[in-house]
């Protein structure tokens, strides 16, 4: 009998529909086998040096449109297509798309549950109900210093649908919070919920028929947190690393509190994204996503446990066999995040960037802004100007090429020469 997803030539391979993808989605369907349509506005990139083979030129945020257009493919007739998207908007806009054609998928309701954060932190505190997460929702900005006051100090503010860490602000006493309101429109949707400390971790899971294996997990570096004072930016990853060795009694609790939050949402299928704190009391979560972690991150957990997310995902969505794993080149791998002041930025960086990209173990080098760019202002949320991976035999050799790196994307250009 053959196997779900086998074919007997490329034009019977089941068609990864991607919504607005990167170049790294484009290629990850490629490695799993699949046939790729890229939906986009302007369906230009990624090219086909990534093995992109059809582009719709279509609005995928247009949901009408979108499904009109997908619906004209003829592997949808005959179920060998499914829609991916791997990004906060475009994980809601598959998991409709694939509803309304008929096509399998974790549902939209556990998609829209997922980027609920009051609804998920009142599922997530049912699995720990001796010790659960102080929160509370907040409708109008004038009532934060009210509601900061009852949750207790440091405390975090954050919109209820946010991404990306947009929004998210931490405050520290009464004075903060008062200076926070302005921060956020009269009429609002935030939630305020406590502090958590202790050490981060991004968690990768693939689900697949309500079934949740972790993929995965990278140690999360936190920026300084802001001292007391005015509200600031809650502090954000300055970086990962891998692999992270826990205790079997901790690696077991975190398993179980993502299994259990994936369970609570109703997340049957696809990959999601899962940031957990290890506080005094247990494992706790800050938030879970439908989707895998940044491109950067998923890219770490290749080097350091050789686990390709992007492909398992696609894999597991259109019945191809799984990827086999590979085992990791590296002891240790890492991750760090750069970002310029403002009025300053890359312009002039070429040879900072080459040198940096020669160092040993440097991996890649990547700008998130354009080369002659000039930055305006500190990046918020978790946005960044560029990022460093790494490998090394050791962590010491990986954290010296981490740090050597970084240094030199901080440089400043040298001053050009008056004659």
């Amino acid at each position: 009998m053959r196997q779900q997803g086998t074919t007997t030539g490329p034009r019977h391979r089941p068609v990864a529909v991607l919504l607005g993808p990167c170049p790294a989605e484009v290629a990850a369907a490629r490695r799993a086998g699949a046939r790729t349509v890229v939906v986009a506005p302007d369906p230009s990139v990624p090219s086909d040096r990534e093995g992109a083979e059809r582009r719709v030129r279509t609005d995928w945020r247009d949901h009408p449109r979108l499904v009109g257009a997908v619906a004209r493919l003829a592997e949808v007739g005959h179920g060998r297509a499914r829609v991916f998207g791997f990004g906060p908007a475009t994980a809601l806009a598959a998991a409709r798309a694939n509803e309304a054609l008929g096509l399998p998928g974790t549902p939209a309701s556990a998609v829209t549950a997922l980027m609920d954060k009051s609804t998920l932190r009142a599922r997530a505190n049912t699995l720990h109900p001796a010790r659960p997460v102080s929160f509370a929702r907040c409708g109008r900005a004038a009532l934060i210093p009210f509601l900061t006051t009852l949750i207790g100090y440091p405390c975090v503010i954050k919109p209820r649908a946010g991404a990306h860490g947009e929004g998210v602000l931490v405050v520290h006493d009464e004075a903060g919070a008062r200076a926070a309101a302005p921060h956020y429109p009269e009429v609002t949707d935030l939630l305020v919920e406590e502090f958590l400390e202790g050490p981060e971790l991004a968690v990768q899971t693939l689900s697949r028929q309500g079934r949740h294996r972790v993929l995965g997990w990278t140690r999360s570096l936190p920026t300084p947190t802001p001292d007391p004072g005015p509200p600031a930016h809650a502090p954000t990853a300055a970086g990962h690393d891998a692999p992270v060795a826990l205790d079997p009694a901790t690696a077991e609790a975190v398993r179980a509190l993502v299994r259990g939050v994936l369970d609570l949402a109703g997340h049957r299928d696809g990959p999601s994204h899962t940031e957990v704190v290890l506080t005094a009391r247990g494992p706790r979560l800050i938030e879970t996503h439908p989707h895998p972690g940044a491109e950067e991150v998923t890219q770490l957990l290749r080097l350091a446990h050789g686990t390709d997310v992007l492909a398992h995902a696609l894999t597991a969505g259109l019945g191809l066999p799984a990827p086999v794993r590979k085992p990791p080149a590296t002891a240790h791998a890492g991750l760090r995040y750069v970002d310029f002041p403002p009025g300053g930025g890359p312009a002039g960086a070429a040879d900072a960037l080459a040198a940096a990209r020669a160092l040993p173990g440097v991996v890649r080098v990547q700008l998130q802004v354009p080369p002659d760019a000039t930055v305006r202002r500190a990046p918020t949320g978790a946005h960044h100007h560029a990022y460093v991976l790494a490998t090394g035999p050791t962590r010491p050799a990986l954290t010296r090429s981490l740090d050597r790196a970084t240094a030199l994307l901080h440089a400043p250009a040298p001053a050009p020469r008056t004659g």
